[in-house]
C-alpha cells in the first residue's frame, strides 16, 4: 500500500494560478482613432473586420473591452505587442 504524497498549499495555489485564463483588455483613450485600433486588432489577433469593429466600439463605448483571453505567457505577449502599438493596455484574471 503506498502512502499518497502530501501537497502543500503553495504547489496547489501556483497550479491553479496557471490555470486562470488571463484577460486582456484594451482602455479608451482620446488619442487613437476608431480605424487606428480596429486596424491594429486585425494585425495583432488576426480578426476578421468585423470581429475587430466590434471589440473597437466596446473600447469606444465602454472604456475597455476584453479582447483575448487564454494562457498568462500568450496574454503578456499580446499586452507587450499592443503597448508597442501605443494602446493602453492591461491584463487581469479572468474570472
Amino acid at each position: 500500500m503506498s502512502v499518497p504524497t502530501p501537497t502543500t498549499e503553495k504547489q496547489q495555489k501556483t497550479k491553479t494560478q496557471k490555470d486562470v485564463p488571463w484577460n486582456v483588455v484594451v482602455l479608451d483613450d482620446p488619442v487613437n482613432l476608431q480605424a487606428y485600433v480596429t486596424l491594429v486588432f486585425k494585425r495583432v489577433f488576426g480578426y476578421p473586420q468585423e470581429r475587430a469593429e466590434v471589440l473597437m466600439m466596446e473600447v469606444h463605448t465602454q472604456g475597455r473591452s476584453v479582447v483575448w483571453s487564454g494562457g498568462r505567457e500568450k496574454a503578456e505577449f499580446y499586452v507587450q505587442q499592443l503597448h508597442g502599438w501605443q494602446l493602453q493596455t492591461k491584463m487581469e484574471k479572468s474570472r
